[in-house]
């Protein structure tokens, strides 16, 4: 298995419709970045946003997730609250080939804020908008910028195809159209 370059990435881009809207270069100037790097994609944060409220007086339960625990917000920013955490949703739609294994790592730029972007990997033959989980460790709050880079996901491609992939067992967040809330 091996990291992928940014030639292999617009080509899987191209002929598998692997990322949509995919973006051939990186976009840097006044925004933090998006699109193909070295050996990545740097992927972007969409302007919807469910942050943790504690307005209602829910538990959190993964294994009985009350969606009365977070609040909607729509907008060009979203300021998360102090030592709090959000759910949004990328920009691009992702369609994981078989042979394939995606890391999503935080970008450094917010990372070097106490934003952190939690670690997850998309399955072989996973699709979907891909859930951002964003944490703000910080006693202050947090800016997040829609349609800016948000993570880095690094590409690793398998010698052979694995046995059963994502959507063979069914995986409870295929196709996922929106900000996927934890299922059991």
């Amino acid at each position: 298995m091996g990291l992928k370059p940014d030639h292999w990435i617009r080509k899987m881009a191209r002929e598998y419709r692997m990322i949509e809207p995919f973006v051939e270069g990186q976009v840097r100037n006044g925004v933090i970045s998006y699109g193909v790097s070295s050996y990545g994609y740097d992927i972007r944060v969409a302007d919807e946003y469910k942050i943790f409220t504690n307005v209602f007086s829910a538990v959190v339960d993964p294994k009985n997730f009350d969606p009365r625990s977070m609040v909607d917000i729509k907008g060009d920013v979203c300021v998360i609250p102090p030592n709090s955490f959000a759910l949004a949703r990328t920009v691009e739609y992702f369609r994981i080939p078989r042979r394939v294994l995606t890391v999503c790592l935080g970008k450094s730029t917010y990372a070097r804020c106490g934003i952190i972007v939690n670690v997850t990997p998309f399955e072989p033959e996973w699709e979907g908008f891909v859930t951002l989980e964003i944490s703000n460790t910080t006693p202050l709050p947090a800016r997040i910028y829609s349609n800016e880079g948000i993570a880095q996901v690094l590409f690793f491609e398998a010698d052979e195809e694995c046995e059963i992939s994502y959507a063979d067992k069914k995986g409870k967040y295929q196709k996922q159209t929106s900000i996927a809330l934890p299922k059991l």
